[in-house]
């Protein structure tokens, strides 16, 4: 891996964890103070998280001048298909394996099975889509 494409990768880095606090804040306040559905909770996260990545990643970690349309159709097909893929590890995570029943009491607040497999989801989202991106979205 050359120079240029580890910056690019620690942009990607630093994006991924700001489009993770993002997705995840409004999972959490969703599932939370809103009482909405844990899956639509997690879709409305990721549509977020899926606007604030496209400004970053298309200005500053993969600097395209490439047509702003046709990159945001492709960065938008590109989500789908990653957020299926994560939620598919998270549907299987929670509601078949042991985490389902998972739950750890923090000060005031519960870390259960659903959150574990979120933050599993969002690895299996995060790779997938760096690896889309570089190669069909932002190519240059």
């Amino acid at each position: 891996m050359n120079q240029k494409s580890l910056f690019q990768f620690a942009r990607y880095a630093i994006v991924g964890v700001i489009n993770t606090v993002v997705t995840l804040v409004v999972i959490f306040l969703c599932k939370t103070f809103l009482n909405i559905n844990p899956l639509v909770a997690n879709a409305i996260g990721y549509v977020a998280g899926l606007i604030n990545s496209f400004i970053w990643n298309k200005r500053w970690v993969f600097r395209t001048s490439g047509q702003y349309v046709s990159e945001a159709v492709r960065f938008a097909i590109g989500f789908l298909v990653c957020y299926g893929l994560q939620l598919l590890a998270v549907w299987l995570l929670y509601y078949h394996s042991p985490l389902h029943d998972f739950e750890v009491q923090l000060c005031a607040y519960t870390f259960s099975g659903y959150g574990a497999s979120t933050l599993l989801g969002n690895v299996v989202y995060t790779v997938s889509n760096f690896v889309y991106n570089r190669v069909v979205t932002f190519k240059h």
